[in-house]
Order: structure tokens, then sequence, then C-alpha cells
């Protein structure tokens, strides 16, 4: 039976450690006391807890040595590889990213069956939405995957440097020959004057009304009535790819965005272009002004063909500026939209969107013989002169052409 002085002793070595003298050893198995040193001070070591069992349980020196790292089985690694699959495909549905721990390399895990697997990848996903429902068109899903990364994914791989896809156009064509053939009922006249091949550029006026048809229609003219069947590439106004959409639809569809640098690089590849020189100066005329063509810029397109030494084919469209008839144009509150007016139709904005389609009437494309620019050496470009003498020719052989065929026309809507 101890006295109270052993007792007082045996709580002293209790609470302050061993002695000096073995404290490098270990009571405990498994375990190591902390060593004084030069970092940490005799009497603060009894503050700090015992190493864990990842320690070396004895006193002799930690080999500096790696380990040897443990051989992995294959299936071991097919489980992994089947474990970051399955991170990687939920983070692209946009499910919860799994916690860090949760797929370590070589952890702890029990192996799955082929059947629990697949249940716990079809977890991950997100429910199948049943077409058309409600809560999908207001779900914000339901838009980023029409027009958001999952709708990328279905467009083409094939889209050109320009914006063209040809899996989007192949998609509308069905659309765009019912419109040449049986609603606007197109008759053309003056294919052969397009060359088989090589460069060339299409003058044409612009009509159509506030959204005009008459690139997409000239596309589709020449592709299906050209012996060669080609590809036509229109350049189209800046203020078309402000337009929710329709920007972005017109650029996959055939359209380049109107700019020198655009069309040559165009005609470097041996391409056919249109071009409109009246701009939305064409497109926004008022009715009572209709096929009177304003004015043509600056002769930016015949700077493009004495430089490029294009041959150049007049043409004009008549029957389009019926199909929305301009009665009025608001100007000073859309400059802020980037748009360069609100149109005020008979349909239009009384109907709303439907008011933007357009009418049924009977169109008619005439195409005049190309004129060429041999005589002339890619310096002329820079002669102004010369430059605004020869777009005014060109406006004076499309004028005439319009003129020619409204005397010839008896009906706007049978032509």
């Amino acid at each position: 039976m101890g006295t109270e002085h052993d007792r007082e002793r045996k709580g002293a070595v209790a609470v302050n450690g061993p002695p000096a003298s073995t404290r490098g050893r270990s009571d405990r198995p498994g375990s190591t006391q902390v060593v004084p040193s030069i970092d940490i001070e005799e009497e603060e070591t009894r503050y700090l807890a015992p190493i864990g069992p990842t320690e070396p349980s004895d006193g002799r020196k930690q080999s500096s040595e790696p380990h040897a790292p443990l051989p992995v089985t294959t299936e071991e690694l097919q489980r992994q590889i089947r474990e970051l699959e399955a991170r990687l495909k939920g983070m692209l549905a946009g499910g919860p990213a799994p916690e860090a721990g949760s797929v370590a390399p070589g952890g702890p895990e029990t192996e799955r069956s082929p059947r629990e697997e697949g249940a716990a990848a079809s977890a991950s996903e997100p429910p199948p939405s049943e077409p058309g429902a409600a809560r999908d068109v207001l779900s914000t899903d339901f838009y980023l995957r029409q027009w958001g990364r999952a709708g990328l994914r279905s467009r083409s791989e094939e889209v050109d440097e320009f914006g063209f896809d040809p899996k989007s156009e192949a998609r509308y064509r069905p659309l765009f020959d019912f419109l040449y053939r049986h609603y606007f009922r197109i008759d053309l006249e003056g294919i052969e004057h397009i060359p088989g091949e090589g460069r060339c550029v299409v003058v044409s006026n612009h009509s159509g009304g506030p959204i005009p048809y008459d690139g997409l229609m000239l596309r589709a003219a020449v592709r299906r009535e050209h012996p060669a069947q080609r590809e036509l590439r229109w350049l189209a106004d800046d203020f078309v790819y402000y337009l929710p959409f329709a920007g972005t639809l017109m650029n996959r569809l055939g359209a380049v965005r109107a700019c020198q640098e655009n069309a040559e690089r165009l005609l470097a590849g041996e391409r056919l272009i249109a071009v409109f020189p009246e701009g939305a100066k064409g497109s926004g005329k008022l009715y009572k002004d209709r096929y009177q063509l304003q004015r043509f810029g600056r002769g930016g397109f015949i700077r493009l063909c004495l430089r490029t030494r294009t041959p150049l084919v007049p043409c004009a469209i008549v029957g389009a500026e019926e199909t929305n008839p301009l009665l009025y144009r608001v100007e000073h509150l859309t400059r802020a939209l980037g748009i360069p007016y609100l149109p005020i139709t008979p349909t239009f904005p009384a109907l709303g969107p439907l008011g933007l389609l357009p009418a049924p009437t009977k169109w008619k494309i005439r195409l005049a013989e190309p004129v060429r620019f041999d005589a002339y050496g890619p310096e002329a470009a820079d002669d102004e002169i010369l430059v605004r003498r020869l777009a005014e020719r060109v406006r004076a052989t499309i004028q005439g052409l319009i003129d020619d065929t409204l005397a010839t026309r008896k009906s706007v809507w049978f032509g």
C-alpha cells in the first residue's frame, strides 16, 4: 500500500511524461513519443499528441529510401478507369461533382457488379424528359440543350472558316426548295452568264423588306438551275448579325459578313459571291420608292473586281419589294440596338412576329452579260473617278433590267 508521497510522484509522472532517459522508447506498441529537438522545447512536448501507427513503432531511425510501389492488378486498373469515366460522364451531364476522395486511385473500395455499376451510372444521368413538356420549356436546361454546349454537339464538324455549316443547310434545304418552286415561284433568266468555274461577282439590287430573302433565293436559284450547281455565297449587312438568332442562322446557311477582306478571301478561293451595294438602304426602301435603286455606296465592289481581276454579272430581282411592303420606318430609337430601323408594314407590328412572314408574290430574276475588267490593272482600284464611273454603269444596267422586267409583268401575284 503506497503512501501519499508515492501517489503524488506517480501523478506527476503521468502528467509530465516519462523521464528524459526513457522518452526515446515507446511504452505502447505501435506509437512513438516525441523527442525534444532544437525546434521543440522539452517542456512543450507534453502538449503534443503521440504520432499515429503509420510511423515506425520502434526507436530506430526511419529509412529515407522510398517504399516500393504496391503491384496493381488489371482488375484494379479497370475499376479505376470505370470510376473516372463515371465521374466525367456525370460532370458533362451537369450533375454534382463527386467528392475528391471518392475516386482516389487504389482506395479501399469494394468491387461492384456490372448491374450495380449500370444502375449507378444511370442514376448520375439526368432523367429523360418528355419532348414538348411545359416543364422543359420553362426550364433553363431546355435552352442550354438546344443552343448551348449540348446543342453544339449535333452540329457538323465541317464548318468552314466563314461559318457555313453544310449540315444546317441540308436541314433547311427542303424549305428553301419549297419557297423557290411553290411559294415565290421564281422565274430565272440568264443563268448561262455565270461561268461554270472560277471566281465571279454577282451584283444585284437589294429588296425584300425587313427580312430580305433575296440572298437565300439567289443561292437556291444558282444551285438548282446552273449546270454546274455552283455554290453562291452572299455578303450580308452588318445589322443582320445583331438580330437574335438570325445572324447566326444566316451565317450557317452561307451568308458572309460584308467587308473587303472576306470578299477577297472568297475570291482567292475561286468562289462565286453575290453583293448588294445598296445595303440597308435598299432593303429599307419605302413602298412608294420600290424598284428605284439607291446609291451604290462608294464603289467597293468595283474596287474588289479591279483588284482581283474578277468578272461581274449584273442581276435584277423583281417581286421581292411586295413581300413586306414598308410603309414607314422608325430610326431614332433603334440605333442603340444595332439595327437600322424598325419596320412598319400592313401586318407588322399589328400581328406580332407573324406580320414578318412574306407575301407569296411572283419573283423574277434576270442576269445580264458579264462585265470584264481585263483592260484595267490592279492599280486602277485607286482611281476614284474610274471607280465611280464603272459603278454608275453597273447601276444603270441593273436599273434597266428592273424596268424591262416591270414593263412585261402583268400581276404582282402571277407575274
